[in-house]
């Protein structure tokens, strides 16, 4: 079993196993105690999670906190902590994020007891209380789980080597693209974020093989000692704190060259106009009446989906820049639109993909239906609404 999870709390001593065990009774898992009277093992679904405690800092899995990532109330709570969970799975399997959940789900249970911080010793994250509300009840986010990492490899205009931390709770190796520019490192996290999903749901790529990204380009995946035999310019120092193998993105033939392969990506970080945004907003709030009234009488089994699209603002490294995300019309109250989101912010977590949200009509700047998964195209969707204008 591998150890994926600390859990951190600055009270005296853990939980009371009889506690836990009633807590635990409810998640229909099986609950063994360890003989020490404090650890425990969950069984249920096929999976397995090991829960261990130890006090004060003997016993501690060596890491260094400046590699983690947080809050600084996580940090604070995390340099007052006393009593440590560790947690283990048997990562992989079938389907490798279900140990995963199970551990997180753990996690859970054991904060409604305690008050703690959450390590994820494989990406070097930590996870307040709410994160891990948030990571088990919405929609999955590869960004939850992996920590993607940029340094400077060799010199000239490529000079970045990109590559995952946390693949391993899932069973699998890290991944990494080299030979990027400072301009191409949104493309990569959007592109690794993607392959990462895969292999974390485990459907990656076959290896050595030639496969498409979602975007139509094509890549190979190969073991980073057969990659990096003929990397050129990267000193061997360059690897120290990074000796694990990972996965590496070339080309199909084999070279490090993938600028070509993040084009598309690229393109989903370029900035809409803000005229086209707002001569968009003014189209958009006059079929705003129309599409809200063919909403609210749509049918039960009537396969169609209705979606909005509102400026949110994110904040990236303390700035602040404003996403347009598209949401799922769930219902309407009061001069607002409640759904919850098809895709989650880009640039961070803060608005994660389906969380359930409200926006102001007069904010919402487009907006699309579809029909069993097929956008309407402008014809279509001004046909369906006209039929919602006052004769």
């Amino acid at each position: 079993m591998k150890e994926v999870y600390l859990l951190a709390t600055d009270q005296e001593g853990p939980a009371p196993l009889d506690a836990l065990r009633a807590s635990f009774a409810n998640d229909e898992v099986d609950f063994a105690p360890d003989a020490d009277g404090e650890g425990f093992t969950l069984r249920g679904d096929g999976s397995e999670v090991k829960v261990r405690v130890t006090r004060g800092a003997e016993g501690l899995p060596y890491f260094r906190k400046e590699v983690f990532s947080g809050s600084p109330g996580a940090f604070e709570r995390l340099g007052r902590a006393k009593v440590f969970y560790h947690l283990s799975v048997e990562p992989g399997g079938v389907q490798p994020t279900l140990p995963v959940f199970e551990a997180l789900w753990a996690v859970r249970t054991l904060l409604e007891h305690i008050q703690g911080v959450l390590m994820d010793l494989t990406a070097f994250k930590l996870h307040e209380p709410d994160d891990v509300v948030e990571i088990t009840e919405l929609d999955f986010d590869i960004r939850d789980h992996v920590h993607l990492h940029a340094v400077e490899a060799t010199e000239g205009e490529t000079p970045l080597w990109v590559h995952s931390h946390g693949m391993e709770k899932f069973g699998a190796r890290d991944l990494e693209i080299f030979h990027l520019a400072e301009q191409d490192l949104l493309a990569a996290e959007s592109f690794l974020h993607e392959l990462c999903t895969d292999v974390a749901f485990g459907q990656g790529p076959a290896l050595r093989t030639q496969v498409g990204t979602s975007e139509g380009q094509v890549f190979t995946l190969v073991p980073s000692e057969e990659a990096r035999a003929n990397l050129l310019g990267v000193p061997l120092d360059t690897f120290e704190g990074h000796e694990g193998l990972f996965l590496t993105v070339v080309s199909p033939l084999g070279r490090h060259n993938t600028s070509q392969l993040l084009a598309p990506y690229r393109e989903r970080f370029e900035k809409e106009p803000e005229e086209q945004t707002q001569a968009m907003r003014r189209e958009t709030q006059a079929l705003l009446p129309s599409f809200l009234a063919r909403f609210q009488r749509k049918g039960l089994m009537e396969p169609l989906t209705f979606l909005v699209r509102a400026p949110f603002d994110t904040h990236p490294d303390g700035n602040t820049v404003t996403e347009n995300l598209w949401i799922e019309v769930m219902a309407r109250d009061e001069g607002s639109v409640v759904g919850k989101l098809v895709d989650g912010a880009v640039h961070t977590t803060e608005w994660r993909k389906g969380a359930h949200v409200e926006v102001v009509e007069t904010h919402v700047n487009a907006l699309a239906i579809s029909r069993e998964g097929r956008a309407l195209d402008e014809q279509e969707l001004r046909e369906l609404l006209d039929a919602e204008r006052p004769m």
